[in-house]
């Protein structure tokens, strides 16, 4: 984890949206575009390998607390299709908060 201070929604959307702009390059919509209510499928059109991809930035960036293939793992497919930013946002404000990640 790069920080050691408790982190904001806000900050971790502004980790986030660079880490998805990172991960999608020139396809990438401006990170500032990207919001809370943004869904990786049907806006971000982010495929498997994407979410492989920012897995490995979010472990990398936060540690072994936030785990994003246990966290998808406990979801159903329909939440997984209509996925936000916001819910992975809160996912790993929650995992940094309680040390619980999935």
């Amino acid at each position: 984890m790069k920080t050691t201070a408790p982190l904001t929604r806000a900050q971790v959307l502004g980790e986030i949206s660079e880490m998805i702009t990172t991960v999608l390059g020139d396809y990438a919509p401006d990170s500032a575009d990207i919001a809370e209510h943004t869904r990786f499928g049907d806006d971000l059109e982010m495929e498997s390998i994407d979410l492989v991809t920012l897995a490995g930035l979010l472990a990398e960036w936060y540690g072994p607390d936030v785990n994003l293939a246990g966290y998808l793992a406990d979801l159903e497919l329909d939440q997984i299709i209509e996925l936000t930013v916001g819910d992975l946002v809160a996912y790993v404000v929650s995992a940094l908060t309680t040390g619980t990640g999935c």
